[in-house]
């Protein structure tokens, strides 16, 4: 395979050495992604089992998540200090400890001690992956690299519903979580063996940043989904209040420490300043339309849920065939082409969902939601190799926590506005041309970016040049 050609002057590891280390990162976020996906669907077995509510089984998922978004900039930071391998290592084995003690856990108090634990395993991992890819290859295959990332997760969002519904036709819930081990060993096993090792970086920690930034994405999560419940406007109002100061001290704070948890002169780069822009907005659209789109099938239009599980298979489908062939385009043309290419896409299957009515079939559905899927694959992973390649190589820890915030502040967005959108009386198809909006403005940032992408690409083609 290409990938895993050597040239002479690659950068990264030889060729042979790619194999193992790419099966650490792919088994790795697998299973965490998996992990996300089934787990949603078992939360009314977990409830009837641990003899709980509704309203309080769903804080199995909900912890997972705060916890994961919290720390993701914070791992990305301590990644310098221990080095991104040790981190990932950690992130896995504590994952897995997790899962076991997930799955033995008799109840909700010790299971969500356990899930929290999981998102710090999770955090660890995510939060760093991408960078580790642009460890493992040469800079010539780093947008095919991006590309077999959003294939994998991808992959992963598609077959957890899936494998999770077979698991619980013969089996109880705590088997999804023992899933999780022979997962978690491989992916210790083959990184032990081949993740590269790094020299670390000497210099202290920025303790009080990190209480900041875990303060500020904590309660900004928190808010969100208290919008997207329709808590009381006190509840929602106070957790913003909260992000928003904790996100001031952050900001403050990141310009006088001697080693800031982020360097702000990261968004002095306008190439990486738009690339994160434009993923922001373009996953306020995806949250939005995952959420929008399960009631306007089953409320709506009258779909069974297994019909409404096969509409939204067309979507992460698409990405897996065409995100690897988005990212090995992006080392051969302006990125900034593709992903604006791939927002268009996405902004016309947007419109396309708005306005089905009930006369839709289930075909009618397929289609739409196969033209996002392909918006989405041509546009994600040479928006995200912009944003890996626009700073130095020794930025990519930074960049890949930034990378991964920005995804999962968007896509919690994106499901709080779907949520106070319906709780206000609108209807669902006003949340989807809500979404071909902030799709758009994406579309604003990505081509503004375009002449800076082009003068970059330029630069490493006559760099790549033999004198």
């Amino acid at each position: 395979m290409r990938l895993f050609e050597t040239r002479p002057g690659d950068d990264g590891l030889p060729g042979h050495e790619r194999v193992l280390a790419v099966l650490a990162l792919i088994t790795g976020t697998l299973m965490a992604v998996v992990d996300t996906t089934m787990i949603n669907l078992a939360l009314p077995s977990i409830a009837q089992d641990l003899n709980v509510s509704a309203s309080r089984v769903v804080w199995v998922t909900n912890l997972f998540q705060v916890t994961c978004a919290a720390f993701l900039l914070v791992f990305a930071a301590i990644s310098e200090l221990v080095t991104r391998r040790r981190l990932y290592l950690f992130g896995i084995g504590l994952f897995v400890l997790a899962s076991i003690g997930s799955a033995f856990s008799t109840s909700l108090e010790t299971l969500l001690v356990f899930r929290a634990l999981q998102g710090l395993g999770a955090a660890a991992t995510l939060s760093i992956g991408p960078s580790i890819y642009r460890s493992i290859f040469p800079s010539r295959l780093l947008g095919s690299a991006l590309g077999l990332s959003a294939l994998v997760v991808a992959g992963g969002y598609a077959a957890g519903p899936t494998l999770s519904g077979v698991i619980l036709s013969f089996a109880d819930w705590p088997w999804l979580f023992a899933l999780n081990v022979p997962l978690g060993a491989c992916a210790l096993l083959f990184g032990f063996r081949a993740l590269p090792r790094e020299t670390p970086r000497q210099g202290s920690f920025d303790f009080l940043g990190a209480m900041l930034s875990i303060s500020m994405l904590a309660s900004f999560f928190l808010a969100m989904d208290a919008l997207g419940h329709t808590a009381p406007p006190w509840q929602s109002g106070g957790w913003a209040m909260l992000s928003l100061t904790a996100g001031v001290g952050f900001v403050l704070r990141q310009k006088r420490a001697p080693f800031p948890l982020l360097p702000l002169v990261v968004f002095q780069e306008r190439r990486f300043t738009l690339a994160v822009s434009t993923s922001g907005l373009a996953f306020v659209g995806q949250g939005l339309a995952f959420v929008a789109l399960s009631f306007l099938y089953q409320q709506e239009l009258g779909f069974s849920p297994l019909q409404t599980a096969w509409l939204f298979t067309p979507w992460p489908l698409a990405i897996m065939l065409v995100g690897p062939i988005a990212g090995r385009l992006a080392d051969r043309i302006n990125p900034s082409v593709l992903s604006s290419t791939g927002l268009l896409l996405l902004i016309a299957g947007f419109v396309a969902l708005a306005l089905v009515d009930e006369t839709t079939g289930v075909l009618g559905g397929l289609w739409r939601m196969a033209l996002c899927g392909v918006g989405f694959g041509l546009f994600q992973p040479p928006n995200n190799r912009e944003m890996m390649a626009s700073l130095p190589a020794e930025r990519s820890a930074n960049v890949s926590g930034v990378m991964s915030t920005t995804r999962t502040v968007g896509q919690s967005l994106g499901v709080a506005l779907v949520g106070a959108a319906l709780a206000a009386g609108s209807p669902v198809q006003a949340t989807l041309w809500l979404g071909a909006v902030t799709t758009l403005l994406a579309l604003g940032a990505s081509l503004a970016r375009m002449p800076l992408a082009r003068r970059a690409m330029l630069e490493r083609q006559a760099s790549s040049r033999p004198d």
